[in-house]
């Protein structure tokens, strides 16, 4: 039987989470590893030489499930040197509460915990859920029903080494309201944060949610504005391949003693 990781970066009791590892039991058996408290944007945070709590819960109608004191990328790298019982098939997270497009993937818990997966040699997946209403479990379920014929897929035809797939899923009530899949280049996020003074030494970045361009066609922020899922493949090969020919003419030289 094919065996299911599933995480996020919300932590191990979010709704999100819950609607995703019941939409799993349906491809394999499911476990569960994920942050104990919520861990959102805590980006590719892996712990070394520091103790690493965990507990065992469940989660729904009797899902096993780890909490585990750390970052997402954590709970990953701990299944998979021993935490979990047996090897992973996949690894699946999500469904993060919110959007991770553009450069929300640097920063991502959700992100980068199946980045560190594919690290490993595993395949995975992330899923994100576009400005959900906190109080509406609707949009999870929506996204919960997309997310099984993506896995399905991913494990018939296997992805390349050291390449994840990044879904966004629009915030809609009815899983007729979306208007199918589409196939995205990462888009670009404009932040606006501003720097908050809360107390003599203590500062706070708060700020609007991030804009975007949602005329470029062909982004996620553009397909999902749309009300399209989004599919990004993602590699963790971050060179800048373009610039290279550049760069080689700057000549760069090391300096005479």
């Amino acid at each position: 039987m094919t065996s299911i990781l599933v995480t996020n970066d919300d932590g191990y009791d979010a709704p999100g989470l819950l609607a995703l590892a019941e939409a799993m039991r349906g491809l394999g058996a499911v476990q569960v590893c994920a942050p104990a408290i919520n861990q959102s944007a805590s980006g590719h945070k892996i712990t070394l030489f520091q103790d690493i709590a965990y507990t065992r819960e469940s989660i729904g109608d009797g899902i096993p499930a780890l909490a585990v004191g750390g970052s997402p990328a954590d709970c990953i790298a701990l299944s998979l040197l021993g935490l979990v019982d047996g090897a992973p098939d996949i690894v699946v997270s999500g469904i993060n509460r919110g959007e991770n497009m553009g450069q929300d993937l640097t920063y991502s818990g959700t992100v980068t915990a199946a980045l560190e997966a594919a690290i490993h040699g595993l395949p995975a997946v992330a899923f994100s859920l576009a400005r959900p209403d906190a109080d509406s479990l609707c949009h999870y379920r929506v996204a919960a029903l997309v997310a099984p014929a993506i896995v399905k897929m991913i494990l018939k035809q296997g992805l390349p080494p050291y390449t994840i797939l990044n879904v966004n899923v629009p915030p809609v009530e009815q899983l007729e309201d979306l208007r199918g899949i589409r196939l995205t280049r990462q888009g670009v996020r404009i932040y606006r944060d501003r720097l908050v003074d809360v107390a003599a030494g203590v500062l706070r970045v708060e700020g609007e949610p991030p804009t975007a361009n949602t005329d470029e066609i062909g982004t996620d922020v553009w397909a999902v504005h749309r009300g399209f899922v989004s599919v990004t493949p993602v590699h963790l090969d971050m060179t800048a391949h373009r610039f290279m020919a550049n760069l080689e003419a700057w000549d760069m030289q090391l300096p005479r003693c």
